[in-house]
Formats: C-alpha cells, sequence, structure tokens
C-alpha cells in the first residue's frame, strides 16, 4: 500500500505549498495529493478552498481578478515555519515532483461544463510528460466527462464523499476511470470488495489513524491518502 500525503502532509507542512511537497520529498515518499483550481486569468494554482481565508487568515476570492497571490503567506497556522509559501503554481509543484512516482490531481468543482473543457484542456497540456505518473479524479462529474469526451490519455478517478455507494462504481465506470477514491468512513469491505471486483484502483482518504490504515493495507487497498505521511511511514 502506498502513502499519499495528503494536498502534501497537510498535518506536518503548510497544505499545498512548495515548503510541504519539499517536506514530503525529504520524507522519501514518492507519492501525493494536491488540489487544483484555474483563476479567472486561466492560470492553474493549487490550492483547495475558493477563499483564502482559512489557510492565511487574510479573506480574498481565489477567483478575484484583481488578485496578488504574492499577499497570501499560507502560514497562518504554521507561526514557526521558516520561510513564507505564497500559492503554488502547477509549473512550480511540477517542477518540484518531476520524479514522483504517483501523483493525484484533484479538480476542484466547476460552475458548468464549459468551464469544464477549458479547464481539462489547460490541465492536460500542462501535464504533458507526466502520463504515468498522473491520475486525474474529482468529485464533479463534468470534469471527468470533459476528459472522458477529449480522450484524455491521463488516468482518471471518482472521488465519493456522499453515501451513493451502490451507484458510485458504476458512475466511475461510466466516466471511463481506472481509479475511484473513497472518503474513510464510506471505505467499508464490501465497497472495497465491489471496487477490486470492478478492476478500480483504489485511494481512501483521509486516513489519519494507524490502525484503520492496517486494516485497509490488508484489504488490499492501494493508496492510502494521509495528513500525516512522517507518522503512517513509520508505523506501516
Amino acid at each position: 500500500m502506498q502513502i499519499i500525503g495528503h494536498r502534501g502532509a497537510r498535518g506536518e507542512a503548510p497544505e499545498n505549498t512548495l515548503g510541504g511537497f519539499q517536506y514530503l520529498r525529504d520524507l522519501g515518499i514518492r507519492a501525493v495529493e494536491f488540489d487544483i483550481r484555474q483563476l479567472s486569468n486561466d492560470q492553474l494554482m493549487i490550492i483547495h478552498d475558493d477563499n483564502f481565508l482559512r489557510t492565511t487568515g487574510v479573506s480574498g476570492s481565489v477567483y478575484d481578478q484583481d488578485i496578488d497571490l504574492q499577499q497570501f503567506d499560507h502560514r497562518h497556522n504554521w507561526k514557526n515555519w521558516p520561510q513564507a509559501e505564497y500559492t503554488p503554481s502547477l509549473t512550480q509543484v511540477l517542477n518540484l515532483l518531476h520524479d514522483f512516482d504517483h501523483i493525484e490531481v484533484e479538480v476542484k468543482a466547476v460552475n458548468n461544463q464549459a468551464d469544464a473543457e477549458q479547464l481539462t484542456q489547460s490541465l492536460t497540456q500542462y501535464l504533458q510528460g507526466f502520463e504515468q505518473q498522473v491520475t486525474i479524479t474529482s468529485f464533479d462529474e463534468k470534469i471527468l466527462h470533459s476528459l472522458q469526451q477529449q480522450n484524455s490519455n491521463f488516468k482518471r478517478g471518482f472521488l465519493i464523499e456522499e453515501d451513493i455507494k451502490a451507484q458510485a462504481i458504476e458512475i466511475a465506470q461510466k466516466l471511463g476511470c481506472c481509479h475511484i477514491g473513497w472518503m474513510d468512513q464510506l471505505a467499508t469491505h464490501d465497497m472495497l470488495q465491489l471496487s477490486q471486483q470492478a478492476e478500480l484502483n483504489i485511494s481512501v482518504w483521509t486516513v489519519n489513524d494507524i490502525d484503520r490504515a492496517k486494516q485497509l493495507r490488508d484489504e488490499g487497498v492501494q493508496g492510502l491518502i494521509t495528513d500525516y505521511p512522517k507518522q503512517m511511514l513509520a508505523a506501516l
């Protein structure tokens, strides 16, 4: 079972930042998950929320056309972190993760299918050369449908956080996914077995309990997404 750093290593370093990804690299882990949004100027940036408040302490919409990303330091909850951590671009992150074995790029939800098409076209261009390493994931079926329509060469995965267990695997297959990402509370023995029978690669998120991690390992789960990769590395 592969240990995958959630948003880098969000329990041990500022999330979705170059410093956090470097921290994960320094642990010797070569598997990561992070979030991506397309800004109003079409830049692809790595950030989970649509507002900077939670991670920087400064309110501001990610989609503000006049936004200056260099004013948002994501150390709000990391007062002793040594260097400033500004919102990174996808290009910056890929340069750092060039030799990673597994990269889950979670695309946040968009408003309509046109936005999905624009984002995914841009994303797949930026990701050229990472076809073997990257799996593009999303909760948003519009994103996955757009990739399917484009005959994208990138693996894609359907993320599940609502209790639609029975339909989830069917939806993933309909969208041409080879991967399914279960929220931990929904990753029951039966659902994992059904996912395996459907020949879907499985990751489970967010798992921070050692005993639960060992249970999922024994269930044959391929990827464990965790906020605490250092702890999981030591325990597993």
